[in-house]
């Protein structure tokens, strides 16, 4: 769920039973511009010319040798009519081989098909990710998670479909109904005009069978992915759930869901399973009047029956290829609509990250110049705001929900950019500091820790690649943390599940603390960790954030006033100003914003 608060927005969104965001559309019926998504579509294949020539060679040779056998059946029946039976054996071998290539081309088809789909996709979903890995803060705030993922797998998994499957049936098909044509024409004109009339008919009825199939589906897909969000929902949720009673409520919820979803994935069957009865009316309509008019032609010697025979078959072979080019037309175009969204994703802008100043050598002074600030024009989160941070200064922001205060966090870690004003480290700019060089000599331990599915000595040198196992110890000991890990079966080589969930919160914050420590940065930011742990546990993350901050510039997220009386400076925030800023003792003098604050988590009421 998406807030218009900022300062307090977490990276990782949770969605609570019961909240309905905007969810992923998962079947596109038309791209808003083909054109251009075709074109950038064409680059990829371009990189595998080679095996997209092997492929429309296959393609070719498959359909010359279905578009060649008929003639050559037509021909095998006029010799026998004929009692000609010294050229049958010839004709014979010669359709056996076309049987064989036409099998073996058919292989080579599926082969190459499958190695260009691959290949293509995966050069996709790397610069897709590659991309994700290089978008600004202000993006992955801004948009749906499970819209992201949605983007990298079911549309990325929707064009490699489409590449394997749908490619060759399009070529296949346009060549095939292409063949049988001239083939047609060639053999009786008259004859070929009247096979071709069923062709009209099989364009209406696809059109507007395949018309309402896309918009039933479409609805399936919709409704399909409202459904998965609620057992999403319950599953991440389910302490929730069950601790307030709601079960009754989320199976309901559920259970309409599921009745929408039946009853439109009916009428979505129905009509997928309708395509296939009503096209075999019409190409038996087609059979009726071949038969009818073959006859009367050969009567009067104008075909032979070698020649009905192979009208039959083409009638047949016509009318695939034109079903097979209208349903694959529609998965092309929805496969177009899916790379589109990719594409969506590889035109946003990078994250800016000009500059070429380093502060590897920085003393950590920070000065917030006259800055403005806003997530969302017009509504300003931080007004005219001025701070000044002296080097190796322990200074704790401080102020209610929506004051400001993880606003300032991101802006100094250049997560987003500034409307106007001046952030600075040691007088230089941010903007004209290396943006890897900024976050390399800063370290954030953040209220909810994020650690890998790895060991705990690579979570450790997360932030530090080049640490060595001497320096991990000693960070781990620092910050209290080296018994702990000790004491676990596989000690540094222990393996955490995703987000460290088979560790206590302690524990986690505890890493966290460690992985700062190897860091070895300038600037520290700390987002109080001891809200949800328990008081003993505290007392260790506390010691192990004191050890963290001596001589080092660090900026405190306060939650718990009382955890930072002991701060250089206390600034209190409110609407984006700094109204009251001073030590513990002189702000509580003061009886201002501060005092009341603190009386209220204190005494438990502001006096």
């Amino acid at each position: 769920m998406q807030s218009n608060n900022k300062d307090n927005q977490v990276k990782i969104n949770v969605k609570m039973p019961g909240m309905r965001g905007p969810r992923s559309r998962q079947a596109v019926e038309k791209p808003k511009n083909g054109k251009k998504t075709f074109k950038r579509l064409c680059r990829y294949f371009g990189k595998e010319k080679l095996m997209l020539i092997g492929l429309i060679v296959a393609v070719i040779i498959v359909v010359a040798c279905s578009v060649f056998t008929p003639a050559l059946q037509s021909k095998a029946i006029d010799v026998i009519t004929d009692r000609h039976f010294n050229r049958l054996s010839v004709i014979l071998i010669i359709m056996l081989i076309l049987y064989g290539i036409n099998s073996i081309g058919n292989l080579c088809q599926s082969i190459l098909s499958a190695k260009l789909s691959q290949r293509i996709v995966k050069r996709m979903r790397e610069d897709l990710f590659d991309k994700i890995a290089d978008l600004p803060i202000k993006y992955i705030d801004n948009h749906s998670h499970g819209d992201i993922m949605s983007r990298m797998t079911n549309d990325v998994e929707n064009i490699s479909n489409t590449i394997s499957q749908s490619l060759s049936s399009l070529v296949s098909g346009v060549l095939t109904v292409t063949g049988t044509v001239i083939i047609m024409l060639w053999y009786c004109w008259q004859l070929a005009i009247l096979s071709c009339m069923t062709v009209i008919l099989t364009i209406i009825a696809t059109k507007y069978l395949s018309g309402a199939m896309r918009r039933f589906y479409t609805r399936r897909q919709i409704i399909l992915g409202n459904l998965n969000g609620t057992v999403e929902e319950m599953v991440t949720g389910y302490k929730t759930v069950v601790a307030y009673n709601h079960q009754a409520e989320v199976k309901a919820d559920f259970n309409k869901t599921s009745d929408e979803l039946t009853k439109t994935g009916i009428v979505a069957e129905i009509l997928g399973g309708s395509m296939g009865p009503v096209m075999n009316v019409i190409n038996n309509i087609g059979f009726v009047i071949i038969a009818a008019f073959g006859g009367y032609f050969a009567i009067n010697k104008m075909i032979s029956i070698g020649v009905i025979s192979a009208f039959i078959v083409y009638a047949k072979q016509f009318g695939r290829p034109i079903d097979e080019i209208a349903q694959v037309y529609g998965q092309i175009q929805t496969a177009m609509a899916s790379a589109e969204r990719v594409f969506d994703i590889m035109d946003e802008r990078p994250e800016d990250k000009s500059g070429s100043n380093v502060i590897d050598n920085s003393d950590g002074i920070i000065s917030f110049e006259h800055v403005n600030f806003s997530y969302v024009e017009g509504k300003k989160v931080l007004s005219d705001f001025n701070l000044e941070v002296k080097a190796g200064q322990k200074v704790a922001l401080v102020g209610a929900t929506g004051s400001g205060k993880t606003t300032v966090v991101n802006l100094l870690m250049r997560f987003y950019d500034i409307d106007s004003g001046s952030i600075k480290i040691d007088g230089v700019d941010i903007k004209d500091i290396d943006c890897n060089n900024l976050r390399k000599n800063t370290a954030i331990v953040l209220q909810d820790t994020v650690l890998f599915s790895d060991t705990i000595k690579n979570n450790l040198k997360y932030s530090n690649e080049d640490a060595t196992d001497k320096e991990i110890i000693e960070a781990a000991t620092l910050s209290n943390c080296h018994n702990m890990i000790m004491q676990m079966k596989d000690g540094y080589d222990t393996k955490l599940s995703e987000g460290g969930h088979n560790i206590s919160q302690g524990q986690r914050q505890l890493l966290s603390i460690g992985r700062a420590f190897l860091a070895k940065p300038k600037i520290l930011i700390l987002d109080e960790a001891t809200s949800s742990v328990d008081t003993r546990t505290e007392k260790h993350i506390q010691d192990a954030m004191t050890n963290l901050m001596k001589n080092r510039t660090s900026l405190i997220i306060a939650h718990r006033l009382s955890t930072i009386q002991d701060a250089d400076l206390i600034v209190v925030l409110d609407h984006g100003k700094i109204v009251e800023k001073g030590s513990h003792s002189r702000l509580l003098s003061q009886k201002g914003k501060y005092y009341e604050l603190y009386m209220t988590q204190v005494a438990g009421s502001p006096t």
